[in-house]
């Protein structure tokens, strides 16, 4: 009979195996935001409607789990970070040199279809720079992004970075007469190009007097790539990591408030929606602050939930997640208690092994010898340490090699067996 309850529509439960995907992910984005000299901050997860209605834009306003609270504030959980980086930078960036790196890793929620890779609860991890107007700060971007797919295990050829500028649409708007306050409706439906069929492309684009076939033509041709664009790839190129990177100016992104350079992650196989996405939006501080704050920045986001589909499904990247698994442990040291009187005795090792900073876990009953190495190895503790009055010593037993030695009964048996965990193939104590 199943549980009366069960999770709402596009929330999950994180039991431990899927929490350590999760940490997996989270080791991943925070190691290679730190070599690229990124600081971490923190956003609430519950903000003023008003500050993601004010420069949303497309469809994210009617994504919004939105509210009134008890104090009659107008409310959302978060749908995504920008905006809150932008309140949070606009208030306390005197306090910082310039440029700010910083990065998150946080929940967001969307009200929308749950389906693959696509979920209306989901952790982003964001990173951004601030206060710095150059395409070197783009290209930095870039190439995080590319250093975090590679860190997950992904080659070349498993997924390209598509790269483009919302610029090079204002001039196309420009020669094609659409008006200016057109500017952000336009880009809704080059946005979607790729995923609405051709003939309702073609109806939605002549609302602006062009056609479908010419915007696509426009799209295709590398001669329309901006001076932008250009210092972007000759970055990339400098790093050796131009080949990850191609020229797609059908991505607009979505959202409003980008304003120049954006890009997007697919995996070649083009098997799901866009591994991660980001770019320029140098006007939102000075929205947002109503003026007060004018500050360059450019940044991207990567969802937990296509990335761990892609991760299923390319060998090399599964490999790497698994191994990372196998290496994990939910203790260093499980003591295992061969005869019952002894328990006073072990317990009080498993305390001082706990006061010594050693993870240590125990049977909490009377249970069989072979059932306490089986849960030993399910917690792939290193060492399994055997207490009984049939052992005058301490036995430790290596559960990776199999091996076995002892801990001699006048020596500090927290730091005897600190020295065991030190050494990999676990040697004989000397």
């Amino acid at each position: 009979m199943a549980f009366p309850f069960q999770a709402l529509p596009g929330f999950r439960d994180f039991a431990p195996r899927d929490r350590a995907l999760c940490a997996y992910l989270f080791e991943a984005w925070s190691r290679v935001a730190r070599l690229y000299g990124f600081s971490e901050y923190e956003a609430p997860i519950l903000e003023s409607a008003e500050l993601y209605l004010k420069k949303s834009g497309g469809e994210l306003g009617k994504q919004l789990f939105r509210f009134t609270d008890q104090g009659g504030r107008d409310v959302v959980l978060r749908p995504e970070l920008t905006a809150s980086l932008a309140r949070i930078v606009g208030e306390q960036q005197r306090n910082y040199p310039k440029p700010l790196k910083w990065f998150e890793i946080g929940r967001c929620f969307r009200y929308e279809k749950p389906q693959k890779g696509r979920l209306r609860e989901f952790y982003q991890f964001n990173a951004d720079i601030l206060g710095e107007a150059s395409p070197a700060a783009d290209a930095e971007l870039a190439a995080l992004a590319i250093d975090v797919m590679r860190e997950l295990g992904f080659r070349k050829g498993e997924f390209v970075v598509r790269l483009s500028d919302r610029a090079v649409w204002q001039e196309f708007c420009s020669i094609k007469n659409i008006a200016p306050e057109q500017l952000d409706a336009f880009l809704q439906v080059v946005d979607k190009i790729e995923r609405d069929k051709p003939e309702a492309s073609d109806k939605k684009f002549a609302e602006f007097g062009v056609t479908r076939e010419t915007v696509c033509a426009y799209a295709a041709d590398p001669e329309n790539a901006s001076p932008s664009i250009q210092a972007v790839l000759a970055d990339l190129n400098q790093r050796g990591l131009a080949d990850f990177v191609e020229i797609d100016l059908s991505i607009v992104r979505g959202l409003a408030y980008y304003s120049g350079v954006v890009f997007e992650i697919f995996d070649t196989a083009r098997s799901m929606r866009a591994i991660a996405g980001g770019g320029r939006y140098d006007g939102l501080l000075d929205i947002l602050s109503e003026g007060s704050v004018d500050m360059p920045a450019t940044g991207f986001a990567m969802g937990d939930a296509v990335i761990a589909n892609l991760i299923e499904e390319t060998p090399m990247a599964l490999g790497r997640r698994q191994a990372w698994e196998q290496r994990q442990s939910t203790c260093d040291v499980y003591v295992v208690i061969a005869d019952e009187s002894n328990r006073p005795d072990a317990l009080a090792l498993v305390n001082d092994l706990r006061n010594g900073g050693i993870r240590t876990d125990f049977p909490l009953t009377a249970t069989k010898i072979n059932k306490q190495f089986k849960q030993a190895d399910a917690a792939l503790a290193r060492f399994a340490i055997v207490v009984g009055n049939e052992f005058p010593e301490l036995k430790a037993k290596n559960l990776s090699s199999r091996t076995e030695t002892s801990v001699p009964p006048n020596a500090d048996r927290v730091e005897a067996i600190r020295r065991l965990l030190d050494q990999p193939d676990g040697p004989l104590l000397t």
